[in-house]
């Protein structure tokens, strides 16, 4: 039972990284910018430990760049 905090460290760091990735698709398709935002910042904390990563692993941590610049541009575009 020592070791099961472990486990919930990964069951929730694999919990973000495949929410962010189905909110940003949902975000996408409905054109949703606040779906990408929800993405963005669920997609933030996991792609951090990468930061500390070796050679071209460091380039995810620009990950979560992607969704919330695309909710910029739906939101500019949509006013």
């Amino acid at each position: 039972m020592e070791h099961a905090g472990f486990y919930w460290i990964g069951l929730i760091f694999w919990l973000l990284i495949s929410s962010g990735f189905i909110l940003l698709f949902l975000g996408l398709w409905k054109k949703s910018w606040k779906t990408l935002i929800v993405s963005g910042v669920a997609l933030i904390l996991p792609t951090l430990y990468f930061g500390g990563a070796e050679n071209w692993f460091r380039v995810v941590v620009f990950l979560p760049l992607i969704p919330l610049v695309l909710a910029y541009i739906i939101k500019k575009n949509n006013v």
